[in-house]
């Protein structure tokens, strides 16, 4: 079966917004491109209290700087495009009122015709906990789950009502109403993320680390999966963040996703042999504007299928 593709939208501070999103997206899907991305980063904390990811010392990314807010980017691209699906990749639960965001892609569903795809994470940033959450950092992954909760009875039949943790609300008619069920696609970073996604989700979106360690993380959800009783196949989305250059990187010493269109091919058709159902490339950080984006990204989708992937 071949593998579906996807591309990261153009959200970052090189990129005029209100041309080039629509632009990219139109030009992704008459390339071929199945799927339009957008990803959640809303400040760049200087200096920032944590390392990316959390991790000590590790540094920001410049091209977090801005990143446009992923809801009226995914907007721009549904009203240029008519058959790529518009997904999140992800969105960070904790920053969103629940209702309000179930609403919000609710709307988006129903403009869009049935395409809207939800990624969503707990996210790893205090700064922006601080910023944006109402929900303790400590307790990121009951808003999560509430958040699903939330989002499933929205988006179900009237009269809604729901009672948690940090959501009230009365019975009452709610629309509009998204086109179909939309999907909810969930990382799993940890055991109890793992639990999460097998349990609650339609579908896993980790990160392209390698194929060898997609592979073995892809055979341990299964494995927990049937442990978990659950009979409904989950649909995996793998997103790649590509660093490209226009000359080959040495072998010896790139990442996964790092180099040429080639070497960015070779690694595309690898990861799809774990047996994935699409992968996403998210080429915009690299590119000096969207002429470029839609250049790259065709040779990419052509280099794969080229290859019989």
């Amino acid at each position: 079966m071949t593998v579906k593709l996807g591309l990261g939208l153009p959200q970052m501070k090189q990129y005029d917004l209100g041309r080039d999103v629509p632009a990219v997206a139109r030009a992704a899907e008459e390339t071929g491109y199945d799927s339009l991305w957008v990803f959640e980063r809303i400040l760049f904390p200087t200096p920032a209290t944590q390392g990316l990811f959390g991790i000590e010392g590790l540094p920001w990314p410049d091209q977090y700087r801005s990143v446009a807010d992923p809801l009226v980017t995914l907007a721009l691209a549904a009203g240029a495009t008519e058959r790529a699906r518009l997904g999140t990749s992800v969105l960070v639960a904790p920053l969103h009122v629940p209702f309000q965001l179930a609403r919000s892609l609710a709307t988006l569903d129903a403009a869009a015709g049935g395409r809207v795809v939800l990624g969503v994470g707990t996210g790893w940033s205090k700064d922006e906990y601080a910023a944006a959450s109402l929900v303790p950092f400590a307790r990121r992954g009951r808003a999560l789950d509430e958040l699903i909760d939330v989002c499933r009875a929205v988006w179900g039949p009237d009269p809604v009502s729901y009672e948690g943790e940090f959501t009230r609300i009365a019975p009452a008619e709610v629309g509009p109403k998204p086109a179909r069920p939309i999907p909810v696609y969930l990382p799993a970073n940890s055991p109890r993320a793992a639990r999460r996604l097998v349990d609650r989700a339609d579908g896993w979106m980790p990160g392209a680390t390698g194929v060898e360690a997609l592979a073995s993380a892809w055979a341990g959800l299964r494995e927990l999966a049937a442990e978990r009783g659950r009979e409904r196949a989950i649909a995996v989305t793998v997103r790649a963040n590509a660093r490209y250059s226009a000359k080959p990187v040495d072998e010896a010493e790139r990442a996964p996703f790092q180099g040429s269109v080639e070497q960015i091919v070779a690694d595309l058709v690898a990861h799809a042999g774990v047996g994935v159902d699409e992968i996403l490339i998210d080429l915009q950080g690299t590119m000096r504007d969207a002429s470029e984006l839609v250049d790259v990204a065709a040779e990419v989708h052509a280099g794969v299928r080229g290859a019989g992937v």
